[in-house]
C-alpha cells in the first residue's frame, strides 16, 4: 500500500453511537509505521455503495446489524461488484454469523460489543504491508 497523507477508514451503520465506538477503538493513529487514520462514516446502504466505487478507501467496518441493510449483504455487494474491494471487516451480535460474513467477503468478522484492543490488532494486520520474499 502506497503511502498517502491518510489511510481512509470507511464506518457504516445506521447507528450513530456505533460508528462513534469504531472511532473511538481505533483513534487517529494505529502505529507509528501507518499514516493517520481519516474517517468516513456513513449511515446508509447506497453511500457506502458509492464512496467504495471511489476507490479511496483503505479498509471498510460495516455494522452487520443495521437496517435496512447489514453489513453482510453489503459486503458481499461491494466483493461482487468492485475489482479491487478494500479489506472489510464486519460487526457481528451472534458468533454464529461468523461463517455468513466469511462468505459475504469480509476478511474479518468481530463480535458487538467492540473489543478495542481486538478491533485494532485486526485493523492493523489489514493495513500493514507485508513483506514479500525476494
Amino acid at each position: 500500500m502506497p503511502v498517502t497523507d491518510s489511510l481512509r477508514i470507511l464506518v457504516y451503520s445506521d447507528d450513530a453511537t456505533v460508528r462513534q465506538q469504531v472511532r473511538d477503538a481505533l483513534g487517529t493513529r494505529l502505529h507509528p509505521d501507518l499514516p493517520p487514520l481519516d474517517y468516513v462514516e456513513v449511515a446508509t446502504p447506497p453511500v457506502v455503495v458509492e464512496r467504495m466505487h471511489v476507490g479511496d478507501i483503505a479498509l471498510a467496518v460495516l455494522d452487520g446489524e443495521s437496517a435496512p441493510a447489514g453489513g453482510m449483504g453489503i459486503a458481499k455487494q461491494l466483493e461482487d461488484e468492485l475489482d479491487s474491494c478494500p479489506p472489510i471487516i464486519v460487526l457481528i451480535a451472534r458468533a454464529d454469523d461468523e461463517w455468513l460474513a466469511r462468505w459475504s467477503g469480509a476478511e474479518v468478522a468481530l463480535r458487538h460489543p467492540i473489543d478495542p484492543i481486538r478491533l485494532g490488532r485486526q485493523v492493523l494486520a489489514l493495513l500493514t504491508p507485508r513483506s514479500r520474499p525476494s
